[in-house]
């Protein structure tokens, strides 16, 4: 795990030009350190202390948990602005890796928890991050029981409204990766967009870009 070993060598201070988000106040944002990830890189292990929390200021972040017959299933995508690393116990439940070249904040738990205690202002920012990530987990599971188009018509929506205002949808993720958050084959994912082209539900312009045609239909089919 590279969190423990390189933060003490980072400037708490993130690099001239990043766009804060308003996922974390700035009083708990000063006691973080920005640092670099290698597309693939862990940022956590499974079972390790989960001894910081994460945002995401650049690129994009997949937690999973590989299962005992050795198949992957991703728990969640992070993108700029999203917070992760919450944890009910004092160990992670899922590993984290980069998905592209990352900058991720990091922040010691400990340090958050003793300002919440005299904050009540970064006490509710922390509950609201907690109950956002427990909202998250729950609609992934609903999304599990649903058909395959279905599910990705849900994910298309989710990763839509990320980005409201576009119906362009850029993609940081692999079609594996959909596969895996999904609980579905690769197979299944491409022939399921392809299906959702023809109907004219969406637009393939490229394997990664698509375009929502008809949010309508997307709605309908993700129930």
């Amino acid at each position: 795990m590279q969190t423990q070993t390189a933060i003490r060598r980072v400037s708490p201070q993130p690099p001239a030009g990043d766009v804060m988000q308003p996922a974390i106040g700035a009083s708990v944002e000063l006691m973080g350190a920005t640092m670099p990830y290698a597309r693939n890189a862990e940022i956590f292990g499974e079972n390790e202390p989960a001894e910081y929390l994460y945002r995401v200021v650049s690129g994009a972040v997949r937690t999973y948990k590989v299962l005992n017959d050795g198949r992957r299933q991703i728990g969640g995508f992070y993108l700029p602005g999203d917070v992760f690393g919450l944890e009910v116990g004092d160990e992670h439940s899922f590993s984290a890796e980069a998905i592209t070249e990352c900058r991720i904040l990091v922040i010691k738990r400990s340090s958050v928890i003793t300002l919440a205690a005299r904050d009540s202002g970064v006490a509710r920012e922390l509950w609201a991050m907690t109950a956002n990530e427990l909202q998250r987990a729950q609609d992934h599971i609903m999304l599990l029981i649903k058909t395959a188009q279905e599910r990705v018509a849900g994910f298309l929506l989710e990763m839509a409204s990320r980005n409201p205002g576009s119906n362009e949808v850029e993609l940081p993720m692999s079609r594996q990766d959909i596969a895996d958050y999904l609980g579905l084959t690769i197979e299944t994912v491409s022939r399921t967009l392809t299906q959702l082209e023809q109907s004219a539900a969406i637009a393939l312009p490229a394997s990664r870009r698509i375009v929502l045609r008809n949010r309508v239909a997307l709605s309908r089919l993700n129930g």
